[in-house]
């Protein structure tokens, strides 16, 4: 199989459009990242739009981060309504952790908005730096809202504890994916 995507490379008109090739491109990227499987798995139904574009490949992480995020913000809104019974302490977390998500959401939002308009040459550089600085706060964010439900004692130690730290770890580990992703095509301008 690495042969094979090694003579991809090598020549002269590669079929940008093979989903083999595509699908390599992401599996190989996705190596370098925390959480790799999640990262392949999350990404290869848009290997032909990814194609071998780095940016393309950290574009789409990104969008694929916001949806997830914003699914997971609504779900949780949602829990924060219908559970009348949970303790003060609990509904304090919830609240909190909605609050997160959203600027989660309102920073993985800046980041792609602005990959989009990035035209590359001498404002790359601050174009990066914006995009890195509002990821990790974005995985800052989700972190503490998961740290909103650390602890014992709580309504939430059952499943609702279960159902929001799980449904946090993937949206960190996406949002930690995309981080790794951003470096790269980064570091590919170094």
């Amino acid at each position: 199989m690495y042969r094979r995507f090694l003579l991809l490379l090598k020549a002269k008109k590669p079929p940008a459009v093979s989903l083999l090739f595509c699908s390599e491109f992401i599996r190989t990227s996705c190596s370098a990242t925390t959480f790799p499987k999640l990262c392949y798995n999350s990404l290869s139904a848009h290997a032909t739009k990814i194609q071998t574009s780095a940016k393309l490949l950290a574009s789409t992480a990104l969008d694929v981060t916001l949806a997830s995020a914003k699914s997971t913000t609504a779900a949780m809104f949602n829990l924060q309504q219908s559970h009348g019974g949970i303790s003060p302490r609990d509904s304090a977390a919830m609240r909190d952790c909605v609050e997160e998500l959203g600027d989660s959401v309102d920073q993985i939002r800046q980041s792609i908005d602005e990959m989009h308009a990035s035209k590359g040459g001498a404002d790359f550089e601050m174009m990066i730096s914006d995009v890195q600085t509002w990821v990790s706060a974005a995985l800052t964010d989700e972190t503490t809202c998961n740290d909103g439900f650390a602890g014992k004692g709580t309504a939430a130690d059952g499943e609702m504890k279960t159902v929001v730290r799980g449904k946090i770890e993937t949206i960190g580990q996406l949002t930690s994916n995309a981080l790794a992703l951003v470096n790269a095509y980064a570091t590919l301008h170094h």
